[in-house]
């Protein structure tokens, strides 16, 4: 199956740190023919941080696919009936978001249009990237794992000495998880060996 032609809407949450390992995912899926809808939390519009300044990140998504992001609720909500989505990828998906995801909560864009790709019976792709996963948050993980439409990014823990309960998906695996989640198949195995010192 080939993704030329899908429009997939693509929303970016507040994991600083892992932007950069996302615009190459993003601009993979342009690269075979999709048309990407980026859509951003408030948070990506407007903090800086050490990872690089808002603007600047903004700039590199709205280059990377062509568009200019939707940056406001009232925006988002046309990806429901009027204007469908084929795919909705969270990549990187915070473990603040992901709770709200969980909890059929809706105070930003991006959670705005994947509710609204739900609603479409269309599959919402996540990306998580949270130091929480195996933690408080592993409830709404769950929650997410086993509902109808949904579907993961490979994902592991990213620094299991230092940081035993945060996992991050492996992004490289993006565009293979949404053309199987286009098809209705959840990649497998979805939990993996993210990271592994052998030294």
């Amino acid at each position: 199956m080939s993704l030329k032609g899908k429009r997939i809407g693509f929303g970016l949450t507040g994991s600083h740190c892992t932007y950069d390992a996302v615009i190459p995912e993003i601009e993979k899926l342009a690269g075979a023919g999709a048309e990407v809808v980026p859509v951003v939390t408030y948070t990506v519009k407007s903090t800086d941080t050490k990872f690089g300044v808002s603007d600047d990140w903004i700039a590199k998504i709205e280059n990377a696919t062509g568009r200019r992001v939707i940056d406001s609720i009232v925006d988002a909500e046309p990806l429901g009936p009027r204007e469908p989505l084929d795919c909705m990828v969270i990549a990187p998906l915070t473990g603040n978001s992901m709770s709200k995801f969980a909890n059929a909560l809706t105070d930003s864009p991006v959670l705005m249009a994947a509710k609204a790709t739900l609603r479409n019976r269309k599959p919402v792709v996540l990306g998580i990237s949270t130091n929480d996963a195996l933690g408080l948050n592993g409830v709404n993980l769950m929650r997410l794992m086993a509902a109808k439409n949904i579907y993961f990014i490979p994902y592991g823990q990213d620094d299991p000495e230092k940081k035993p309960t945060s996992m991050v998906a492996r992004m490289e695996m993006l565009s293979d998880t949404v053309e199987a989640a286009i098809n209705g198949y959840q990649i497998q195995p979805v939990i993996v060996e993210r990271f592994r010192d052998f030294s």
